[in-house]
């Protein structure tokens, strides 16, 4: 049985650990609000830029010489997973549901007979991944340090994506995420990147051009030529501020839920601790009463 000093420093310790993760829940709060900001102004930007691509897309998908951005290679032997996790823990399930979702089409793809390379963008990721994919993981690229994402962080990403396509070293790119829907609610999604992934028509993403004919200035060529890699860019800059917010969402929520936790600990333990200074009172009484009816 504990001392009645085992639990004082036990109930001390369960105080200085549910003070550091209510500071750590107000921190998480406070980069929160900026974080859902980031992302509901760049979501805009993102949507309209897909929307374009689509009207564009459409119309050069059955086209001889269409971008290999846009149509692909015509294989899908080679996939690239794109892997974006966080840089820290102690935020619930964010960076877990992420590495298992990629995992688990990973195993998938190995069992078809593909071939399968990583990036990891994040340490958490590489983290689990390494365990049982270390030797498919090509790269990682780390944010550590950087408070707030911006569109530079992204594109040497999407750069390295874009290198290793022309190279000729993938067939398909697909990146792994969070987004953002609110505090206690990310949805894990999966974006093909390579070959671009376009919104169908008629689904209410792409506009209704009616009789209109349009022409293009330049080419529907020249502007996919620019558009398509400008998109994939977006398309990274965007999934890292919907896993920033995704992030400081579960850990805010992570946090609250352990200072809740700590302060039921703190009254178990302080209820044990009352009876059992009680019980050892009762005993020394006893002890003493029965000394003093002996000496009579």
């Amino acid at each position: 049985m504990a001392s009645l000093k085992d639990l004082r420093t036990r109930i001390n310790s369960v105080k200085s650990t549910q003070k550091i993760t209510r500071a750590m829940q107000m921190v998480a709060a406070s980069k929160l609000r900026r974080a859902q900001d980031a992302v509901e102004a760049a979501r805009p930007y993102a949507q309209r830029m897909e929307r374009m691509l689509g009207s564009l897309g459409s119309s050069m998908l059955e086209r001889d010489g269409a971008p290999l951005l846009l149509v692909g290679t015509g294989k899908q032997e080679t996939h690239l997973v794109v892997v974006a996790t966080g840089e820290r823990g102690l935020c619930g399930a964010f960076n877990s549901s992420i590495a298992r979702a990629a995992r688990g089409d990973i195993r998938a793809l190995l069992a078809d007979g593909k071939k399968v390379k990583i990036l990891c963008v994040g340490r958490k990721g590489r983290d689990v991944l390494r365990r049982e994919f270390g030797s498919l993981i090509i790269e990682t690229i780390e944010l550590v340090g950087i408070r707030r994402i911006s569109f530079a962080d992204a594109q040497p990403i999407a750069v390295r994506i874009l290198d290793m396509f022309a190279a000729g070293e993938f067939d398909v790119c697909t990146l792994y995420f969070n987004r953002f829907k609110s505090v206690i609610s990310q949805i894990l999604t999966r974006r093909q990147l390579i070959p671009a992934s376009l919104p169908e028509v008629g689904a209410g993403t792409a506009p209704d051009l009616g009789d209109a004919i349009y022409d293009y200035e330049p080419e529907e060529e020249e502007i996919l030529a620019e558009l398509l890699p400008r998109n994939l860019s977006v398309q990274v800059f965007q999934a890292l501020l919907e896993n920033a917010a995704s992030e400081q969402g579960s850990r805010m929520s992570a946090m609250d839920n352990a200072t809740r936790n700590a302060g039921d600990m703190i009254d178990g333990l302080t209820m044990f601790y009352n009876r059992s200074r009680q019980a050892q009172i009762t005993s020394e009484l006893i002890e003493i009463i029965s000394g003093a009816e002996a000496l009579q």
